[in-house]
């Protein structure tokens, strides 16, 4: 096994020719700049709006606003690499397509792992949400589902083993046994999922305009919630702004984070869009700066309505409408979540088979996994596959270890992607004047030979300034250094070579902050993250050398 060829790239012309112009052109090309907007919006607005939220209100207080800036400068940054590698090579893949042009094929391979924690995994959760907010509104037309199916099997058996009353523990004493097994899993989840998996089966045209209406339906409520909560907002209730300091705000960072997930799902769209060098980059682009607004204000107004330690819940915009009285707003809110929920599902559902066909394309998964439904034109078995991968975890798994892991792999993937950016060769003046006229998206080339270094300067002055004890803390090297104190340390460390590398290498400025962005918020995740997310890595380098290192496209051609 030669070392160069784990690193082995594909070239640009290769990948348009089988993206769409060449052998593969079996996709319906249906999708507008509009249509990919609202796919960012469907995929960006769900459970990170109406779960997640809670959990980072309740950690970081009013000051979670803050967070929720940095997270969307991040993203922010990151959308404009997807965009520029979206308008030079606009095919289905994502970031996985984009790795193999600037990394080489094993980071392009962990990529496409990465992903399918964030695409697939991910959709457990929303799955999880959508069914508690499903469950309460078949609750306001008093029809009761019994507990053992409305809930998952560990988080029963966690209640049971902390003794703790409620829905868990109703559910692991009411539920029926089958050869000394409890039954008890999440109904409502799994339907969803095997509704959405036939609806993303069917169609790209009909996904798209059941999504367009969904986000309709679920901003139209949002904002109504927005203006009704604003009537009980108390100002008090803003004071103390962070009230667990700065790094109570951090703590929530996977929770944040998780609720700008999406975004990067609508370059797995390139194939089916009808002008995606031009469209990709703003649909990405118009979601992002839409969602943020609405995240900012919403958060200001739950933070507002009640003190931020009562937040902590799963249906947080429920409970604050319950805490104030306001029962009709609770059904209202019922409603707008499951239709956000079943828009975000929709949408990574729709991701995850794309990522797959791609690879298989290259050889790195199964052929089937390629294979174009010659009616429906969508890829058939990708999809189905998908939609199992969803489907068999509800039984067994519970919502909070899948946020964190989505999280985590998806902000790996955004630092592959914003440092694949600053790999890419430059282009021709020809190619470039080519990109102009047509209307192409291009990130502007801003210098950072000097101005990345003095950002990094005036960072760590005025965190010397405001905050003296904390780089003494950072470098102390106590018992709990590594759980602690390590990702902070490899950050500081890397901005210090990313400052060196641009003024040596004058690289371009806004990839580079994009990379910086999201390896800060990294240094937010806790260390069992790190921990699992190493594990998934390792599997996925298992299955690549017995699998897709051999039977690579790229290992026919050189043999």
């Amino acid at each position: 096994m030669s070392l160069s060829n784990l690193f082995r790239k594909k070239s640009t012309s290769v990948i348009l020719k089988e993206g769409g112009d060449g052998e593969h052109s079996g996709l319906n090309k249906v999708l507008t700049v509009k249509d990919l907007t609202f796919f960012g919006i469907a995929a960006i607005i769900g459970g990170g709006t109406f779960s997640a939220i809670g959990n980072a209100c309740f950690s970081g207080g009013p000051g979670v606003v803050i967070l929720y800036i940095i997270c969307a400068i991040a993203c922010g940054f990151t959308a404009m690499c997807y965009a520029e590698f979206a308008s030079r090579v606009p095919v289905s893949g994502s970031a996985y397509t984009y790795a193999y042009v600037s990394f080489g094929e094993l980071f392009a391979w962990i990529i496409g792992w990465a992903l399918l924690m964030e695409y697939s995994i991910g959709n457990i959760y929303i799955a999880f949400s959508w069914s508690g907010y499903f469950t309460n509104l078949l609750e306001s037309f008093h029809i009761h589902l019994p507990e053992w199916l409305t809930i998952n099997y560990k988080s029963a058996q966690d209640a049971l083993l902390a003794n703790k009353p409620g829905e868990g523990l109703t559910a692991w004493n009411t539920a029926p046994t089958l050869g000394g097994l409890r039954i008890i899993f999440d109904l409502p989840a799994v339907v969803i999922n095997v509704l959405i998996t036939y609806l993303v089966y069917k169609g790209t045209k009909e996904s798209k305009n059941f999504s367009n209406a969904m986000v309709y339906i679920k901003l139209a409520i949002i904002i109504l919630v927005i203006i009704v909560g604003a009537m009980y907002v108390d100002i008090d209730n803003w004071t103390p702004f962070m009230p667990n300091g700065f790094g109570g705000v951090m703590a929530g960072v996977s929770a944040v984070f998780f609720a700008y997930i999406g975004f990067d799902a609508v370059s797995t769209l390139a194939e089916e869009s009808k002008n995606p060098q031009r469209d990709l980059p703003r649909g990405m682009i118009y979601s992002l700066v839409i969602c943020t607004i609405v995240y900012i204000i919403l958060a200001l107004v739950l933070t507002g309505m009640v003190k931020y330690d009562l937040l902590g819940v799963s249906d947080p915009l429920a409970e604050i409408f319950a805490l104030k009285g306001v029962k009709w707003m609770l059904f209202i809110v019922s409603i707008a979540a499951v239709v956000a929920m079943t828009s975000v599902m929709l949408v990574f559902q729709m991701g995850q088979p794309r990522i797959w066909m791609t690879m298989s394309r290259d050889g790195l998964m199964p052929k089937k996994f390629s294979e174009i439904h010659p009616k429906h034109k969508t890829p058939g078995f990708a999809t189905i596959v998908t939609g199992l991968v969803v489907g068999i975890p509800i039984f067994f798994t519970d919502e909070n270890f899948v946020l964190d892991f989505t999280s985590i792999g998806t902000l790996f993937a955004f630092v592959l992607v914003c440092g694949g950016v600053l790999m890419l060769s430059p282009q021709s003046e020809a190619e470039l004047a080519e990109r102009a006229t047509k209307g192409k998206f291009r990130i502007p080339y801003i210098n950072s030979k000097y101005i990345f270094p003095l950002i990094c300067l005036g960072a760590f002055g005025a965190v010397q300034y405001f905050l003296p004890t904390f780089f003494p803390k950072t470098f102390s090297y106590s018992d709990n250094f590594f759980a602690e104190n390590a990702p902070m340390v490899v950050f500081i460390i890397l901005c210090l070579v990313m400052a060196v590398l641009a003024f040596l290498k004058n690289l371009s400025l806004i990839p580079l902050l994009g990379l910086v962005s999201c390896c800060y918020l990294l240094t937010g995740m806790a260390v069992s993250n790190w921990q699992w997310f190493g594990i998934w890595l390792v599997i996925g380098l298992i299955v690549y050398f017995l699998y897709g290192y051999k039977n690579s496209k790229l290992n026919r051609l050189n043999s």
